[in-house]
């Protein structure tokens, strides 16, 4: 039974110095569609509901406070008896107080949904990077969106989660701007151009400069790769041994100090181009709300407003403001958040290179546990002039290989370092497909099995592996189901440690791991 384990560690290189400018693969709405039909597939229908509910709570909490003062100015003003003031007074209190607590109670249940949709993403990237075709894991552009996507889903600021705040933000503030629309139709529309232009400008400046980020993103992603290199390095437990016997902790915080000054440095240039858009913005308000704002009071003066019109036109003014900069920055907002969403949805549609689940079904596939025990005993490998040249090589590994490995024979490949004999083990293995020629199974070229199914044939041991964390039978079997503990048993003997192993408390039954498992034994070096 064939089971691997990888660890990708990330190739020391030079840092990018600058990168062409990449235009996203789906655009806003796209992505905003996307994300939405993603929580309703992932069964988290409750987070699109819950922010529904809390954008019209919110409506009707500003449309309150907009009437509540007008409204009792009005009553006062017209004399009218004071039952009428104390059922107009606890009218809108009662609505107030109905609002907070579906906005608290809401609020305090939204982000359990957020979270939930985020963890989803996650288990379908984990999902990706873990049965992804083996040479994307050696791609750098994927390397890259992996490691972009990490950060994209690191916490609940990110757009993975923050999409929902933003969209619910967009929803309450457009709505609340129509309503204000109307309710000012009779003012001046030269004020209203005014605000539109004065925020329509404000919006594109930072919709561009908000884009910096995403423009450098290849740029941010090699910083971020090096920087989580050198720490999973240097906080590894296996490797505390190395950093002390060869005496490479100055090396090693030489290294880190440099990656986390390239990427200050980065965020120092990206900070530079933010504050722009954040001046920009403030002039603009000023210039926006002044002339609101005098027309207004001129209003007043001629006389051509009551009290109480002045305080619902003064009040609607400025929360007219508001709402069309609020549904411009979110537009600005929602347009980063996309970005990121397109990084995700890139990462998880990266090309496959083999087949899968659309491939052939691999006849073994059926067979018990027991009876895979023989497998080399049913099957011819073929290589047909099998040539292979890893990507970006200027040369061959492999050239015109010609090899049969006939069934129950076994063979040993000796070369020098560098000859290309786990490239061609590799290449059996299925873990890459030659770039000429063909690798056969009884005859039949591996290319049009599900791959998955090919891999279950082999037990392949490299010269990197990783432990996982669970019982020394789990790791010798590379299963969980079905182990046959007598061939365990079998292995270690072979491999002179079952008399250490059976030396343990919980024998086979021993869990390894320090990292995940307080109680876990370690072994040395030698016996892992």
């Amino acid at each position: 039974m064939y089971s691997v384990r990888f660890f990708t560690g990330y190739r020391k290189g030079a840092v990018v110095k600058s990168e062409k400018k990449q235009k996203p693969k789906y655009n806003m709405w796209q992505n905003t569609v996307y994300y939405i039909s993603f929580a309703w597939k992932e069964k988290e229908k409750k987070v699109i509901f819950l922010s529904l509910i809390f954008a019209c709570f919110v409506i009707l909490n500003n449309l309150v406070n907009l009437l509540v003062s007008p409204a009792i100015l009005s009553v006062v003003e017209k004399r009218e008896p004071m039952s009428k003031l104390i059922v107009t007074i606890l009218g809108f209190t009662g609505t107030l107080i109905f609002c907070s607590a579906g906005l608290s109670y809401i609020g305090t249940n939204l982000p359990y949904g957020r979270i939930s949709v985020r963890m989803a993403v996650l288990k379908h990237l984990n999902q990706k990077t873990l049965t992804t075709s083996y040479p994307n894991v050696n791609n750098d552009a994927f390397i890259k969106l992996v490691a972009k996507c990490k950060t994209i889903t690191s916490d609940n600021d990110k757009a993975t989660e923050a999409i929902w705040g933003t969209l619910t933000i967009l929803l309450h503030d457009g709505i609340c701007f129509i309503i204000y629309l109307f309710l000012l139709s009779s003012i001046s529309p030269l004020m209203l151009f005014v605000v539109l232009a004065t925020t329509s400008v404000g919006y594109f400046v930072s919709r561009y400069v908000n884009g910096y980020e995403y423009r450098h993103r290849d740029e941010l992603a090699g910083y971020e790769k090096r920087m989580w290199y050198i720490s999973n390095r240097a906080g590894n437990y296996s490797t505390a041994k190395d950093i002390r016997i060869f005496g490479i902790r100055s090396w090693l915080a030489e290294l880190g100090e440099q990656a986390v000054g390239a990427y200050t440095a980065f965020w120092k240039r990206a900070e530079g181009v933010y504050i722009w858009a954040r001046i920009t913005d403030l002039i603009l308000t000023f210039l926006r709300n002044g002339i609101a704002y005098f027309y207004l009071i001129r209003l007043v003066i001629a006389g051509e407003l009551t009290t109480a019109e002045f305080l619902l036109y003064f009040s609607a003014v400025g929360g007219f403001t508001v709402w069309v900069c609020g549904i411009l920055r979110s537009f600005a907002e929602l347009h980063r958040h996309s970005l990121d969403l397109s990084t995700v949805r890139e990462c998880l549609e990266y090309p496959e290179l083999f087949q899968f689940e659309n491939g052939e079904k691999e006849e073994s596939t059926d067979m018990t546990y027991s009876d895979k025990n023989n497998l080399s005993a049913l099957y011819e490998i073929r290589l047909e002039n099998v040539s292979f040249r890893y990507p970006g090589s200027e040369k061959d590994v492999l050239s015109g290989i010609n090899l049969t490995l006939h069934p129950g024979e076994k063979l040993a490949v000796v070369g020098v370092n560098g000859a290309g004999k786990t490239t061609l083990v590799r290449l059996i293995c299925g873990l890459y497909d030659p770039t000429e020629g063909r690798v056969l199974l009884n005859g039949k070229d591996i290319r049009s099995y599900n791959r998955r199914d090919y891999y279950k044939l082999f037990s392949a041991v490299f010269q990197n592996f990783s432990i996982l964390a669970g019982t020394i039978a789990v790791n010798v079997a590379q299963t969980e189901d079905e182990i046959d503990l007598d061939r365990v048993k079998k292995c270690l003997d072979e491999a002179g440690l079952k008399q250490k192993i059976e030396s343990f408390r919980d024998q086979y039954n021993t869990l390894l791991n320090r990292e995940v498992y307080e109680e876990a034994v370690e072994l040395s070096g030698g016996e892992l």
